[in-house]
């Protein structure tokens, strides 16, 4: 999508630094941090919210979860919130589906 600021991202055409990458996700630090840290977790298929995925797309979904519990343990994190927004009325603010993962722990 040309207009989304995620999948700007990761093309690499917005400059941020990735904590993680791999063949299906970006993990970078949220630029307005809501808790000491606050990471997006971000497919790299882009999907604009939960509503609007395909099948097989929960693989997607599934994956990203399991990187929040990786960048948990590379962090050190004793505990951490997931959040998904979904739709305007649920709070999402980029159409391009993305995991928070929150923690006051640095």
């Amino acid at each position: 999508m040309s207009d989304c600021v995620f999948c700007k991202i990761i093309e690499k055409e917005i400059p941020s630094e990735f904590l993680y990458e791999d063949d299906l996700c970006i993990v970078f630090k949220d630029i307005n941090p809501k808790f000491d840290t606050h990471l997006l977790i971000v497919p790299k298929k882009h999907i604009p919210t939960v509503m609007d995925m395909e099948d097989g797309d929960d693989k997607i979904i599934g994956h990203l979860i399991a990187c929040a519990k990786k960048m948990g343990i590379e962090l050190g994190l004793p505990g951490y919130q997931l959040q998904i927004n979904v739709g305007k009325d649920g709070g999402q603010e980029v159409f391009h589906v993305h995991v928070h993962m929150m923690s006051n722990f640095v």
